[in-house]
């Protein structure tokens, strides 16, 4: 067939400048000529390698750059997946993950060998090769639920556990045939190879964490940690190749056990986003694209009726794997739907387990798996892709619109979120605004405002310069993580009263600020600035020491005076440090009184349900010294204090900077004041239910009988 012959006489391209445009050329229009058209952008990038490679204009040649990069691209695909994991999601499906991972290896095996030996007439080596590559898949389609924002979605934590579960499964019976035929597979293969593979994986799970922690606290270069968290990904990948298996494993372990030292909000994940999603992704795609020849559908022989096959067979054995999970757990079609779009996709364990069948010479001189084999992946990835691409793009948009739906109701008669930091001390600076971006609505990309007060009466040119540095520097910082900070610059009396105007004027609902640094021994513990802020305004403020990096520390302990609950911002700071949790992954321990305690269960419960949740009884608020041997330096204490006259407010609150000084020195802290309801300037009347707790003399006294009375 002619008008199948795509090889005009054009001349490839050589030139390494020009190979590199052509490639930037194609990921740039292709979205934007495929969006047109409704058409996901991965098949846009497929399509385009088919047409530039050897099997279509033959423009350019599949040389080294595009093993690279197309290696790299793969392994960003499976870190990726790892990394932007909900770990909480995932513990709590993981049950659910590994009966998914078992059933879509189960399925496609049973019906891969079945389809292998009765109609194409292979043997049970072939076929179980064969059906080891419909049993795995490549996350092909995940950057469309990254672009929607759905990476923590439940079906979306199922199936990326159940890949791992597969993708491990179709790799060792990859392994075990392959050591058949290079005569490895004696006595002690089973036993050395598992024994690899588990000290391996402890080694990755032990110490990458810890080497991460280490450096992330050491070093706070944005192209530093960037270089680091790639040479993580390719000495996991790298040391899973050694013991025999696919590197694509250990980038996928790498981005799991990284997961807790990236927030899912910060400048760091965002690059990480952005050059694979921008660079090396789309070079692994195109690269793909250029190794299908769609013209062996057409020329006779068995290509066609195997390429068919093997799409059919490969394609319904995992909408059936996805049905039965569903049928299983109850889920909406929807699930489904996303389940089977994403664990469709054939390319990488694929890709890798043909051409290793491809190279394998048996006894009779023929290959294991033949040409007709290799030209049906090709053409079944190209199927796959496509697929997969319009499945979970079409789930995708249909969560996409059911989320919108639920946040426009939920943010009926709310406030929007609007978080001030004030930029005096560029020291702090990068930490006040990580702890913004981490306790801040995720779903937003904005309700940041950095803030830049002159004194009226001592400014001048250098203070000036210095602030608008402090802006640009916070602007930049939130920025990175792709959220948009305004940025105010005003002249007042003096910081506080700048702060305060700024409250009202821009109805501000948080205000972060770093702790003070006493000048002299005869200055208070917070300083004139947090003491007149609190008498300002009525807003949440929080005053941050931080000794680490926010996305280091390992646990969040957080004391809780008596009657906390009955705060207006109560349920607001709760929810701060549950998605604070969230996002860092790490436990938070809430020590308080018994009916306090009760009451943060029922909140926490509603907001998230989070299993990260720790809860121990403080009896004694007055003397934080208890809780000290469950604070360590890599902890973050917050304590939540009241102003003066508000319904918590308590005595021992007095003690407070005594004893963050003499106790918690050297850990990182957070005084939080909660929001109050009314105006700051109002006085405190006797009948105001609001007021009655500050006294306290009966209840201090009673508590002291108390005492005294149990100990006689």
């Amino acid at each position: 067939m002619q008008w199948l012959d795509l090889n005009p006489d054009l001349p490839m391209i050589t030139d390494p400048t020009w190979i590199f445009f052509l490639v930037l050329i194609i990921i740039l229009f292709a979205p934007i000529i495929l969006g047109r058209l409704h058409i996901p952008h991965i098949i846009g990038m497929i399509l385009a390698g088919v047409i530039i490679g050897k099997h279509g204009f033959n423009i350019l040649e599949r040389d080294s750059s595009f093993e690279l990069f197309g290696k790299v691209g793969l392994y960003y695909i499976m870190f990726l997946a790892g990394l932007e994991m909900d770990m909480e999601d995932f513990k709590k499906n993981r049950v659910k993950s590994f009966v998914f991972g078992i059933i879509t290896f189960v399925t496609p095996m049973a019906l891969g060998i079945w389809s292998s030996m009765e109609l194409l007439g292979f043997g049970f080596v072939t076929a179980a090769l064969l059906a080891s590559m419909y049993a795995s898949h490549t996350l092909i389609a995940y950057p469309i639920v990254s672009r929607y924002g759905l990476s923590r979605l439940r079906s979306v934590n199922i199936t990326i556990g159940g890949t791992a579960v597969a993708v491990t499964l179709a790799l060792i019976v990859l392994a075990v045939i392959g050591g058949m035929y290079k005569g490895t597979t004696g006595n002690l293969f089973w036993v050395i190879l598992l024994l690899k593979v588990a000290v391996l994986g402890f080694l990755i799970i032990f110490f990458f964490p810890r080497i991460g922690r280490w450096f992330f606290r050491k070093y706070d270069d944005n192209v530093m940690q960037f270089v680091f968290v790639l040479a993580m990904v390719f000495l996991g990948g790298g040391l899973m190749e050694i013991v025999g298996m696919e590197g694509i494993l250990g980038a996928f372990l790498a981005g799991l056990v990284l997961n807790r030292l990236i927030p899912h909000v910060s400048p760091l994940m965002n690059r990480l986003e952005f050059v694979g999603n921008a660079l090396f992704i789309p070079y692994f795609l195109i690269g793909v694209g250029m190794m299908i020849d769609v013209r062996s559908l057409f020329s006779g022989g068995e290509a066609l009726k195997v390429a068919a096959v093997m799409t059919v067979v490969a394609t319904f054995s995992k909408w059936l794997a996805a049905w039965i999970t569903q049928k299983i757990y109850g889920m909406r079609s929807n699930e489904r739907s996303m389940m089977f779009g994403l664990s469709n996709a054939q390319a990488a364990a694929t890709l890798a387990a043909v051409l290793i069948g491809h190279s394998i010479i048996m006894e009779n001189g023929e290959r294991l798996l033949n040409d007709d084999v290799l030209n049906g992946t090709v053409v079944m990835i190209l199927f796959t892709c496509v697929i997969s691409s319009l499945v979970t793009e079409r789930a995708a948009r249909q969560f996409a619109l059911h989320q919108e739906l639920e946040d426009l109701e939920e943010k009926k008669g709310k406030r929007p979120e609007q978080i001030l930091i004030p930029v005096a001390n560029p020291e702090t600076l990068e930490n006040l605004i990580n702890l913004a971006l981490v306790i801040k609505d995720s779903k937003r990309k904005d309700g940041l405002i950095a803030l830049n007060v002159l004194n009226d009466n001592s400014s001048s040119d250098n203070r000036a310069a210095q602030g608008k540095r402090n802006l640009e520097k916070a602007a930049m910082i939130a920025a990175s993580a792709d959220v948009h900070m305004e940025m105010v610059s005003r002249y007042d009396m003096n910081i506080a009263s700048g702060i305060i105007h700024t409250i009202k004027e821009y109805d501000v609902s948080d205000v972060i600020i770093g702790l003070h640094h006493k000048a002299n021994i005869v200055d208070s513990f917070f300083g004139s600035l947090a003491e007149s802020l609190l008498k300002g305004t009525h807003r949440e403020v929080m005053i941050a020491r931080f000794l680490m990096p926010v996305n280091t520390l390992r646990r969040i302990n957080v004391a809780v005076p008596p009657k906390a609950e009955y705060e207006t911002g109560f349920v607001k700071w709760v929810e701060h440090f549950c998605r604070m949790s969230a996002l860092l992954s790490c436990r938070v321990h809430f020590f308080a009184g018994e009916e306090t305690q009760q009451r943060l269960q029922a909140v926490v419960k509603r907001i998230s349900g989070s299993k990260l949740i720790e809860y121990s009884l403080l009896e004694e608020w007055e003397d934080l010294l208890m809780i000290t041997g469950q604070v360590h330096f890599d902890h973050l204490l917050v304590i939540i204090s009241a102003r003066r006259g508000s319904i918590s407010y308590d005595a021992s609150f007095d003690k407070l900077p005594l004893q963050i000084s003499k106790y918690f020195n050297n850990t990182s802290i957070i005084v939080l004041y909660p929001e109050q309801f009314g105006d700051s300037h109002e006085m405190i009347s006797f009948s105001d239910p609001r007021g009655m707790n500050e006294p306290q003399h009966y209840e201090q006294m009673g508590r002291w009988f108390y005492k005294w009375f149990k100990k006689s």
